[in-house]
């Protein structure tokens, strides 16, 4: 656990914001074992700002914050990892930035629709296992190869910041978009609005970018999956527990979809895990598998390093942040 004290500097004409304290805590370890001392956290009492990044922030702890704590800053789009209610109930602000990634995640859910839809990935493979013989011979027809424009693609989330993105990206490749959400749609939604049954049995892609949350857990799983076109192919860049994996697993293996591409696992914690090393994915050949690696691209990487400073800025000047997820309101708090 590393601490530092952050100096907001004057950004605007007027007094200059008061000094904050800030504790940085950072589950992020190779071995994910989320493994930390909050002995000396929650005895401390000079701290106003908690910087976090995907520990684990239940009630217990919440409620053994000193009284100093006034913002826990999630660095990074999910905040599930942290008692909201607890937050509420103690008058400490939350916030997150869910925005810093959109384009890395975008690009990475197009990434994963345009290998799939070349068989990328077991035509590279057949190379490196050493076919050299693969590279003269004709394979039409030996494994999916196909255009996308004209293709449908459903967006599971599609209303937010990252499946609009997504959904920009699939019409300039002629792709048909299709937009499921609970969201209201108060703005152009970027393709077709229609209700999830619809989109499951009318895409060739279905893609999904909702946030993970007692509605969303398991959202698509074998009912959802048999709905699918037995051509269609599955995309999961937000949370694996959004995907029931043992469904997904049945319907690869009795080729009820035609495959999938997954960059997130796990049942829904913070850190989010790595795929287990027993994992039957790993063995199925209509499957893409990357690390957990969307998000990580230099550039969203500094952004949310800027995004967070930013938001404790304008706590620090009593302005709205993005959205004060304790309360749901925008947040504005007296200094």
């Amino acid at each position: 656990m590393r601490r530092f004290a952050l100096q907001l500097r004057r950004l605007s004409h007027g007094a200059a914001p008061p000094r904050l304290r800030c504790v940085m805590m950072n589950a992020a370890r190779l071995d994910y074992d989320s493994r930390i001392r909050f002995d000396s956290l929650t005895q401390a009492g000079w701290k106003e700002v908690l910087i976090n990044k995907e520990l684990p922030l239940p009630a217990e702890l919440i409620h053994a914050l000193p009284p100093s704590v006034r913002l826990i800053c999630e660095a990074g789009t999910g905040y599930n990892n942290i008692d909201l209610a607890a937050c509420r109930a103690k008058g400490i602000s939350v916030c997150n930035v869910p925005t810093y990634a959109r384009e890395a995640m975008a690009h990475m859910a197009i990434t994963l629709v345009m290998a799939l839809a070349c068989s990328l990935v077991p035509q590279a493979r057949a190379l490196a296992a050493g076919n050299r013989e693969y590279m003269t011979q004709c394979h039409l027809g030996a494994l999916p190869h196909f255009e996308l424009t004209g293709k449908t693609i459903g967006l599971i989330g599609g209303l937010g910041t990252i499946g609009q993105r997504v959904a920009a990206m699939c019409r300039a490749l002629g792709m048909r978009v299709l937009v499921c959400d609970v969201l209201p749609a108060a703005r152009d939604a970027g393709g077709e609005l229609v209700s999830f049954d619809e989109m499951l049995r009318r895409s060739d892609f279905v893609s999904v970018h909702c946030p993970l949350n007692a509605h969303t857990r398991g959202l698509v799983g074998a009912e959802a999956l048999s709905k699918m076109k037995p051509s269609a192919y599955l995309v999961n860049t937000a949370r694996g527990a959004i995907v029931d994996q043992a469904a997904l697993v049945q319907a690869l293996r009795a080729k009820r979809i035609a495959g999938a591409a997954l960059d997130v696992y796990g049942e829904g914690s913070a850190p989010p895990p790595p795929l287990p090393h027993d994992s039957p994915l790993y063995d199925l050949d209509n499957v893409i598998l990357t690390p957990h690696i969307g998000w990580q691209r230099l550039e969203s990487r500094q952004r949310v390093v800027d995004m967070c400073a930013e938001n404790i800025a304008k706590f620090a000047r009593g302005e709205p942040m993005n959205i004060d997820m304790a309360t749901g309101l925008p947040r504005v708090e007296s200094s």
